[in-house]
């Protein structure tokens, strides 16, 4: 099981992005919208890691932030639209581990957030998933089928990634790219097909990709024959 995140913003919009973007790549996301609704999550529940905004009504990120600090040694990223150095000096003076301003890549946003989970629980980013042939290293992300290195481009292999973690699940296509943390990708339904087309020949089995007609694709654990 993934880490066990908790977003502290007021942003509701912002929310919904982290929570569907971290939630796709094996986290578990809780949500607080105000900074004494975080710190009372922090008293009743267990934590891997707090992304905490610095810009909240009542009491700020610093403050909730310097609380933290006084009772845990949970990880804590800064989030904040605020690009002064010194606000960012405070964050780290008070305990942050790292700050990042906003608007920030999702992406980047992730790797800062699994190297920071390497240094304290390193098993986070150690997951490996195995569907009939196919197994997949995700923190090297290296693909093999039946022990055989299989070379994937990088949106190939999200696209795998989120096919395999969900196997049996039908994806619909257009939500394919979402679910591989690409949604901010803007494609075709056609070049979609094209990337699926390219997985089936690299895999060497074309029956693990099924296409479930006007809908999408699953990844058949039973290797079903597709389309």
């Amino acid at each position: 099981m993934g880490a066990r995140v908790l977003v502290i913003d007021d942003d509701l919009r912002l929310h919904d992005l982290l929570s569907s973007y971290l939630k796709q790549n094996g986290f578990e996301v809780e949500r607080a919208l105000d900074g004494a609704a975080g710190l009372a999550k922090l008293e009743l529940g267990s934590y891997d890691a707090v992304l905490l905004d610095v810009m909240m009504p009542g009491m700020d990120g610093l403050e909730v932030c310097r609380r933290i600090r006084k009772r845990s040694e949970v990880p804590v990223v800064m989030l904040t639209a605020r690009g002064d150095e010194t606000d960012r000096i405070v964050g780290l003076e008070v305990g942050a581990d790292d700050y990042l301003p906003k608007p920030f890549n999702p992406r980047e946003l992730l790797a800062r957030l699994k190297a920071i989970l390497r240094r304290v629980r390193p098993e986070v980013d150690a997951e490996r998933l195995q569907v009939g042939p196919v197994a997949i290293d995700v923190a090297s992300r290296l693909v093999s089928v039946d022990g055989r290195p299989v070379e994937l481009t990088g949106i190939e292999f999200d696209i795998l990634l989120a096919l395999a973690r969900r196997s049996g699940q039908v994806i619909p296509r257009d939500r394919l790219l979402s679910a591989a943390g690409r949604g901010g990708v803007i494609v075709s339904e056609r070049t979609i097909d094209v990337h699926i087309s390219h997985l089936r020949q690299k895999l060497g089995e074309a029956r693990l990709i099924k296409t479930v007609r006007g809908v999408g694709y699953v990844f058949a654990r039973d290797g079903a024959a597709g389309d």
